[in-house]
């Protein structure tokens, strides 16, 4: 492939630095130029220093990335351009598979204010959102009692056997109804349960039940890191987030559709505060017709649903089980694509 044939790339605003095999430049974006204070005249079939500086581990990267054939994400990196200016990037690299081969490599800078300000939000949403659950949960509790109560009472009166079926289709809905006030009420009861797991084990569960589920119309492709270790977590609340997202994507998808499950492993990042060598993101990418532009600012608010008799808690549980080990959820959506990932971090601990 010619460097003409990258030119294309030009278009968009990410910073974006194609190498070959020797890991030497052959072509980098307009964007890239501005992010690096860099010309591009001078730089094709030279080194990446020429660029930037410490970035030993990024080439090792690089090199373990074009022998397994597999990308990786470096969620918050510390860099020095060459021209002194210290970055805060995320950096994406996805091998080619054009003749010859090499590696793409994606860079997006980090504010670190605003991702401060952004987690800040997102935990005094969440705590919001909990209360207003629990509110309304409690406000239902009672009439939910004496439903369930009625239905008893009623039971015994009646002497026909398909009448009491009705009844105990009423009881068996009180029931389940109930178990879920009580998950909200209660959504830390099984926090502390946790256990070393395999991210992909949790996923291989998520992707049996989806295609279950939903056996003609959803395709599920996997896209998994086999080198991501094991880390401690609980194992149903991570199935039940994953689940919901996963769900949710199944059901929107109105006809023959796509999900693809990716994880990655992660370096160097901040999550609730806190710093860590170590995470995963976990991605659940679908081709369905994206979340609406209006709902997108309240997604994981209770009670906020795209789809027709949806109860908008799937997303807000599922945020709140995650944020429950130390991560998050991101999301970007526009129609024919929605991806969502799901951060968490892995301690020193569990891999030392």
């Amino acid at each position: 492939m010619k460097n003409d044939d990258y030119n294309g790339l030009d278009l968009i605003t990410t910073a974006v630095i194609v190498l070959n095999t020797e890991l030497s430049i052959v072509f980098i974006n307009t964007a890239a130029e501005d992010l690096f204070a860099v010309s591009r005249k001078n730089l094709v079939n030279q080194p990446l220093s020429l660029v930037l500086t410490n970035i030993d581990r990024l080439l090792e990267d690089c090199r373990q990335s074009l022998d397994k054939k597999m990308g990786f994400i470096e969620h918050e990196w510390s860099f020095n351009s060459t021209s002194h200016v210290k970055l805060i990037l995320s950096c994406t690299g996805t091998p080619l598979d054009d003749r010859p081969s090499g590696i793409l490599l994606e860079f997006r800078p980090i504010n670190q204010r605003v991702k401060i300000e952004k987690e800040e939000k997102i935990i005094q949403d969440q705590e919001v959102n909990r209360q207003l659950v629990r509110n309304l949960a409690h406000e239902i509790r009672n009439p939910l009692g004496g439903i369930k109560g009625a239905a008893q009472l009623l039971e015994k009166e009646l002497t026909q056997i398909e009448l009491k079926e009705y009844t105990q289709v009423i009881k068996n809905e009180a029931d389940r109804l109930q178990l879920l006030l009580d998950r909200m009420l209660s959504p830390n009861s099984r926090l502390h349960q946790t256990a070393p797991l395999n991210i992909h084990e949790v996923l291989e569960r998520v992707r049996s039940v989806t295609l279950a589920e939903f056996p003609e119309r959803i395709t599920i492709q996997r896209d998994y890191d086999t080198s991501i270790p094991e880390f401690l977590a609980d194992r149903e609340q991570l199935i039940q987030a994953i689940l919901n997202i996963v769900r949710n994507a199944a059901q929107a998808i109105q006809e023959q559709g796509v999900i693809r499950l990716q994880t990655r492993i992660l370096r160097q990042i901040t999550l609730a505060k806190r710093r860590f060598k170590l995470g995963i993101v976990v991605r659940i990418i679908d081709n369905g017709p994206g979340i609406p532009t209006q709902l997108q600012p309240r997604i994981f608010q209770p009670l906020v649903s795209g789809r027709e008799g949806g109860t908008g808690l799937g997303l807000m549980l599922a945020q709140n089980l995650i944020s429950q080990h130390y991560g998050m959820v991101e999301f970007e959506s526009r129609p024919g694509y929605t991806c969502f990932d799901l951060v968490l971090p892995i301690t020193e601990t569990e891999y030392n």
